[in-house]
């Protein structure tokens, strides 16, 4: 019986979460779930797809903390955002459809200044580095770090990679800082490596 009620509960919890978060979101599509997020900031600056999935604990924000005049956070359809991921949008980070990320992914498009060595970092002025765009069909692996950079469609990034530059369509990129070591060869079919200049 105590398994029932705690299923009973935890989509009870869920269904309201849903009802309370699809009024203050920008875009709340049809069939998203989100999982016991540890904080939602800049709820209005926020768009998620249809049938998407962002998983326990993550972190999403919009907040435009380096003074842009506009701000937003869009996760496209059909996503699946793992555990404990954190994004981060003080200007634009922009997820398309389709794209995969496994567990403790963090996505900013701004850092924290540390110019003056007298004041403590977190006092310091946050930085707008750049914006984000993340590629349909793209796999983002455990622990990946995107800042400032774009990532293109049906990229695989590997685990504990951090993307500081862009990296093009049909790529795998692994290492910090990322570099592209496969691309796609659509004359050949197939992934072929890739030399690193």
């Amino acid at each position: 019986m105590e398994p029932l009620i705690s299923s009973i509960t935890r989509k009870a919890r869920k269904f309201l979460f849903n009802i309370f978060y699809s009024r203050r979101f920008g875009y709340f599509g049809k069939g998203v779930s989100i999982h016991s997020p540890l904080h939602i900031y800049g709820e209005e600056n926020i768009s998620v797809g249809d049938n998407t999935l962002i998983q326990y604990k993550s972190w999403l924000a919009a907040v435009p903390h380096t003074g842009a005049s506009h701000c937003e956070l869009k996760i496209g359809k059909g996503c699946v955002i793992g555990h404990f991921n954190e994004i981060y949008a003080t200007e634009s980070i922009v997820i398309e459809d389709k794209v995969l990320t496994a567990d403790r992914v963090y996505i900013s498009d701004n850092l924290h200044t540390y110019e003056n060595p007298d004041i403590p970092v977190m006092d310091q002025p946050v930085k707008q580095i750049g914006t984000v765009r993340i590629g349909e069909g793209s796999w983002l692996g455990v622990g990946v770090v995107v800042l400032g950079a774009n990532i293109g469609k049906h990229c695989v990034i590997g685990a504990n990679s951090v993307v500081t530059k862009d990296i093009p369509d049909y790529c795998v990129a692994v290492g910090v800082p990322a570099r592209v070591i496969r691309r796609f060869n659509h004359s050949t079919g197939k992934w072929e490596a890739h030399k690193i200049p």
